[in-house]
C-alpha cells in the first residue's frame, strides 16, 4: 500500500521533540520537507534546523498554508495551541498530524469535528508510543493472527523521565499541556481501544496527583485510568518517576491479556538483559517465546500517506482518533474533580465491598 504521489508536508510548531520523528518517519517513506514554522525559540530549535537543512524556515506560517502544492501539516506546538493550529490548516486544505496530545480541551475537540466535517480533512494524531514503537507493530500482528485469542484487557505503563531542567514554562502549567490524563495517558487509551477492538469506553476510575514536585504546584507526576468496553477492560499508569540510572528515559510497557495467551512489550528497554528497544514476550497454549523485534516496522506513516492521496483511513480511523483523546479529556476532568464530567464507575455486586 503505497502512495500514488510524493507527499509535500511542512511543520508548523516545533515546542515538542517529537516533531523530530514525525519529520524523520515522513522523510522515510519518501515525502518532501518543504518548509517550517514557529514561535519563539523553543529547545528544540538550533537542532532541528540542523537536522533538516533542505526545508527552509519561513517567518509567516501564512506562506505554508496558502501553498497548495503542500498537502500535510505537521504540529508539535504548545499543546494547548494545536486545535486552533489544526483547524486554521484543514481551513487551509491541509490533512494534519499532530503530536499527542492533539488538543487540551472538549471544546477543542468539538471545533476539530467540526472542521474535519466541514473541511472533509484528516485530523490524525501521531500515537508515538504505537506508531513509532516496532514491537508494537509485531504484537499487532501476532494479536490479528490469533497467537493469544480475544483480547479481554490491556495494561498500559507509561513512566517517563522529569528531567526538569530543561523543561519550558508551559510544561508546568496544566492550562497549556492539559494534565498528565489527558497528555501523556491519551498513549495508552489509543493503545487500549486498538488492541482491544473497542469503538467506545467508559472511564471507571481516572486520579492524577503531584507527590514529588511541591515547587512546581501546576504539574501533575502521577496519573492512574481505569476503562471499560463491551469487549474488555484497561488499567493505565502514567508517571514522571523515571530514575536516572534508567539508560533511556521511559521503561514503557504494554501487557495485551488474550483468552488463549498474553504479550508483555518492555519497548525501549529490558532491564537487566538488554539496553535495546522492541522486546516482545509471548505466551500461548504452544509456545512461550522471547521476540526481539526493532525491525517490524512504522506503518502507520506509509497508511497516512496513501490516506493523503486516496482519501481513505487506513492508518487510523477518523472516529478512533477522536474518541482517544474524548476519553483522555473526560478522564483527565474527572481526576480534576469536574462534577459535571459522565462517570461510570465500578459497583460491587451485593455482599461486596
Amino acid at each position: 500500500m503505497q502512495a500514488t504521489k510524493k507527499i509535500r508536508f511542512s511543520a508548523v510548531g516545533l515546542d515538542h521533540r517529537h516533531i523530530y520523528g514525525q519529520v524523520e518517519n515522513m522523510l522515510r517513506i519518501g515525502c518532501e520537507f518543504v518548509a517550517w514554522w514557529t514561535q519563539g525559540s523553543p529547545e528544540t530549535l538550533a537542532g532541528f534546523a540542523k537536522r533538516f537543512p533542505d526545508a527552509k524556515r519561513v517567518k509567516d506560517r501564512s506562506e505554508l498554508l496558502d501553498d497548495e502544492t503542500i498537502d500535510l501539516i505537521l504540529i508539535a506546538a504548545v499543546p494547548s495551541e494545536r486545535a486552533a493550529l489544526a483547524i486554521e490548516a484543514m481551513q487551509h486544505g491541509k490533512d494534519v498530524m499532530v503530536d499527542k496530545p492533539g488538543c487540551t480541551s472538549l471544546d477543542q475537540l468539538d471545533a476539530i469535528k467540526a472542521a474535519v466535517k466541514t473541511t472533509g480533512k484528516i485530523w490524525s494524531i501521531d500515537f508515538s508510543e504505537r506508531f513509532e514503537v516496532a514491537c508494537v507493530t509485531k504484537a499487532a500482528e501476532l494479536v490479528q493472527q490469533g497467537a493469544i485469542g480475544r483480547v479481554v484487557q490491556t495494561v498500559g505503563l507509561g513512566p517517563h523521565r522529569l528531567n526538569i531542567a530543561s523543561r519550558p514554562h508551559w510544561f508546568f502549567e496544566q492550562r497549556y499541556y492539559g494534565g498528565i490524563l489527558c497528555d501523556i495517558a491519551s498513549h495508552q487509551i489509543d493503545q487500549f481501544l486498538f488492541f482491544t477492538d473497542s469503538t467506545d469506553a467508559s472511564i471507571t476510575l481516572a486520579s492524577a496527583a503531584n507527590y514529588a514536585n511541591p515547587d512546581h504546584p501546576g504539574l501533575q507526576d502521577f496519573g492512574e485510568i481505569a476503562l471499560r468496553s463491551e469487549q474488555a477492560r484497561g488499567y493505565i499508569r502514567v508517571d514522571w518517576f523515571t530514575p536516572d540510572a534508567l539508560p533511556t528515559w521511559c521503561d514503557g510497557r504494554l501487557t495485551i491479556l488474550g483468552t488463549d495467551g498474553y504479550i508483555e512489550l518492555r519497548k525501549y528497554v529490558d532491564i537487566g538483559r538488554s539496553d535495546s528497544t522492541d522486546h516482545l514476550y509471548l505466551v500461548n497454549g504452544k509456545q512461550h517465546d522471547y521476540i526481539h523485534c526493532p525491525d517490524a516496522g512504522y506503518p502507520y506513516f506509509d497508511a497516512l500517506a496513501y490516506d493523503v492521496c486516496h482519501r481513505t483511513e487506513t492508518a487510523m480511523a477518523q472516529s478512533h482518533c477522536f474518541k482517544v483523546m474524548e476519553l483522555a479529556l473526560k478522564a483527565q476532568a474527572m481526576a480534576d474533580g469536574d462534577v459535571d464530567v459522565d462517570v461510570d464507575v465500578d459497583v460491587p455486586p451485593p455482599g461486596l465491598s
